[in-house]
């Protein structure tokens, strides 16, 4: 009886301490992601992976994602490039907001990629876009511009600095 009694102690004792073993076990080990750099070229392969790996980095729990990018200004069909994804931005934003999308912006010409965002936004009705999140990836000097056009409509602006 004695035996039994003092391992019943001995377990009590014990539980706490093994609980709170456990759990430090448990505890997840946060991931330190390297800096991203941007590409200093003009290569659109390069800002493709550069411009989809801050998207990445920055999704904050969207369910949809829509990425408009632009090659360089000296590639062969630029300006038809711009309109197309014009056309495809101001449709998808002319559509209205799904809450848990997330629109991102953004080339290696930053004042390029704020004028697309920002013309996609011109006829933006008042609150369309509430519980959309728009990411612009550029300059600084190019980002409240796209700010201004994008708040009105209810979206809520993020803005990551190319560097």
């Amino acid at each position: 009886m004695k035996t039994t009694t003092r391992l019943m102690l001995i377990a009590c004792l014990a539980l706490p301490f093994l609980a709170a073993c456990k759990k430090e076990e448990a505890a997840p080990v946060a991931a330190v992601q390297a800096p991203l750099v941007a590409p200093t070229g003009t290569e659109s392969a390069d800002w493709d992976k550069y411009l989809q790996e801050v998207v990445t980095r920055n999704i904050d729990g969207a369910t949809s994602v829509y990425l408009y990018t632009l090659p360089s200004e000296t590639s062969a069909d630029f300006a038809g490039e711009y309109a197309r994804q014009l056309e495809k931005a101001e449709a998808d934003v002319a559509r209205g907001g799904v809450e848990g999308t997330l629109l991102a912006y953004g080339s290696q010409n930053s004042a390029k990629s704020a004028d697309l965002a920002i013309a996609a936004f011109a006829k933006a009705q008042a609150g369309s876009m509430k519980g959309v999140k728009v990411l612009f990836i550029g300059a600084p000097a190019d980002s409240e511009r796209v700010k201004a056009a994008v708040v009105a409509s209810g979206a809520e602006f993020k803005f990551i600095e190319a560097k």
